[in-house]
């Protein structure tokens, strides 16, 4: 099997844990400002209100929009249906960039490293340019570049996206292998000419949730986690 020369990866889910870390900031924002709520359901919806208000710009009902400002709408909405009025502004951006501060999975940074001496690793994802930048800062994320849907003003799963990134890093589509933990990710890119390496992440959405289901023979790769999928790589 031919080798890629570009491992872009998706982030969410893929490279940090989302899940854990939003309800590690809602439990705290609500110790602040005395609010009990049931905040692992919070991170659940919060998360869940990102594909639908992503499809209202692909319908033209909403202009192209970064992703901390889609983070934010859906923010409001959420603390509107809860009740919870009457917080500063400031506290609330803060909140909203608690996807800026998103933990890495545990073998992350240590197989982002190893893959990195063979290949150019780079993010792609629907996150903003300074929210991925600032994740890297916080969770010691090696890139070598940062690649966002915002530079073509079109998110995941559309084509450009993966097209785009191939684009400019100068090289072909099947010379980039998408890293990703969403089959439907990964089933755009390999659509779009990519090579595709599936890794397993089954605590994403927490203990118990299924997995989506996928046959094993669709992507290029399937990997328990980023030191396998290196190994698998002989990296």
């Amino acid at each position: 099997m031919n080798r890629p020369l570009v491992l872009a990866f998706d982030v969410f889910g893929t490279v940090v844990d989302w899940r854990t870390s939003v309800i590690g900031e809602l439990t705290r924002f609500g110790e602040i400002h005395g609010v009990q709520r049931d905040w692992a359901a919070f991170a659940d919806e919060w998360r869940g209100g990102y594909s639908p208000a992503m499809e209202r710009v692909r319908r033209g009902e909403l202009p192209w929009t970064r992703i901390d400002t889609l983070h934010r709408w859906i923010l409001d909405e959420l603390l509107q249906r809860a009740g919870i009025d009457s917080i500063p502004e400031g506290d609330l951006d803060q909140l909203n960039r608690a996807w800026h501060r998103l933990d890495p999975w545990p073998d992350s940074v240590a197989g982002l490293t190893r893959l990195k001496q063979r290949f150019t690793i780079t993010t792609l994802s629907n996150g903003n340019v300074s929210l991925l930048t600032n994740m890297a800062k916080h969770a010691g994320l090696p890139w070598d570049c940062v690649i966002s849907a915002e530079l073509f003003q079109h998110y995941k799963p559309d084509r450009e996206a993966y097209l785009g990134c191939a684009d400019l890093l100068d090289v072909a589509p099947g010379d980039v292998m998408l890293v990703a933990a969403h089959p439907s990710d990964l089933r755009a890119a390999r659509e779009a000419g990519l090579m595709t390496a599936y890794v397993v992440r089954p605590l994403e959405r927490g203990e118990g949730r299924r997995l989506p289901g996928f046959d094993p023979g669709e992507f290029d790769f399937i990997a328990d986690d980023f030191l396998d999928l290196a190994r698998q790589l002989g990296t």
